[in-house]
């Protein structure tokens, strides 16, 4: 433990000082993808030889179909190839055992297989996973928006619900543009610029790593190395889930859905300023979206998008109760002592 604590306080204080030296955002594009696919051969050079696992189908006309696959190289998506091109094109997210799982995600286990789509009975994981997909799409596209001259800090993003109306991400802009409101012309162009990803229909690419991986890939982001502590502090097994979406690289605590194709109407509604921060002011860009599956007429598009127009205000997170040391703990009551009694309840007439 204290050699792991050594090890991140070293990477911060790298972090520190390479955040002193600017650096172009392409630049820093190209760092992150290294790391990436460095790591990702690492891991597909582990698997010395192709074992076989069995794959049990569920959902409508597939119960009890059974597929062998590849252990840790075939993912649900490569599943889905071997059903029809309904599946390929319409599953979102996949359950493994009932756990959520990313459709680009590799299977390293015999298991049970459940692909979701935006039509199923119980739409809420996949309805998850899609609004968690639209706030990274939406970071992606702020974050090559501004010119080379401008810093911007993506910040960790709240996990807002869909009823909330709109999809959340948090950022410090350089503090050149703390005045700065966008006008409606600049948010139409933050809107062209996520579709044209959406045009693109590029995989989000998990990638399981230790946290001394994703500390690297953040080497230029304080913000970034922090969140990457605070994910590995909240994973079970300790470590973090990179995605790569074209040649952006991101950090997610939940599993995205496939692919941005699945995006249909989509578009940026507002831009808020929060508070002032320890790196500057906190703004919150917001955005609508419906998948390809889902279609909304015009009228009710205009609805939705003067709601998603409002801030989403976040509650902070509750402070963990804390158990009072037994010192300090009320006595019990003596064995003697009986409990008031409650008089009965007045029957109503």
């Amino acid at each position: 433990m204290a050699c792991r604590s050594a090890w991140r306080v070293f990477y911060r204080r790298l972090a520190s000082s390479a955040a002193e030296a600017r650096i172009s955002a392409a630049e820093l594009r190209r760092l992150r993808n290294d790391v990436f696919s460095r790591e990702q051969s690492r891991q597909h050079a582990l698997i010395a030889r192709t074992e076989k696992i069995e794959v049990t189908l569920d959902g409508p006309g597939l119960q009890g179909s059974l597929l062998v696959m590849n252990k840790g190289l075939s993912t649900p998506h490569s599943c889905a190839q071997h059903l029809t091109e309904w599946h390929v094109s319409n599953s979102a997210l996949a359950l493994v055992d009932g756990e959520p799982w990313s459709m680009n995600r590799p299977l390293t286990h015999s298991c049970s297989l459940t692909l979701l789509t935006f039509k199923d009975s119980d739409p809420i994981p996949v309805n998850k996973a899609y609004w968690r997909s639209c706030a990274a799409l939406l970071g992606q596209v702020l974050e090559n928006a501004f010119k080379e001259e401008f810093t911007i800090e993506l910040l960790r993003s709240p996990e807002v619900p869909v009823i909330s109306g709109a999809f959340c991400c948090d950022l410090v802009l350089d503090p050149k543009l703390d005045t700065w409101t966008p006008s409606d012309e600049a948010l139409r162009s933050l809107t062209r610029d996520a579709q044209q990803l959406i045009q693109q229909n590029l995989p989000w690419e998990p990638l399981e790593v230790s946290p001394t991986v994703a500390l690297e890939a953040f080497t230029h982001s304080r913000c970034k190395q922090e969140e990457v502590e605070e994910r590995a502090a909240e994973s079970p097994n300790g470590r973090v889930t990179l995605y790569r979406c074209g040649d952006h690289i991101l950090l997610s605590g939940s599993p995205l859905v496939a692919r941005t194709g699945l995006c249909s109407q989509y578009e940026v509604t507002a831009l808020h300023s929060l508070s002032q921060g320890e790196r500057g002011l906190h703004r919150r860009a917001q955005g609508l979206s419906l998948p390809l599956q889902l279609q909304a007429h015009h009228t009710i598009w205009r609805r939705l998008r003067k709601r998603a127009e409002r801030l989403v205000e976040v509650s902070p997170p509750p402070a963990p109760e804390t158990t009072p040391p037994a010192s300090e703990a009320a006595p019990a009551s003596p064995p003697s002592e009986m409990p008031p009694q409650i008089p009965p309840s007045t029957p109503q007439q």
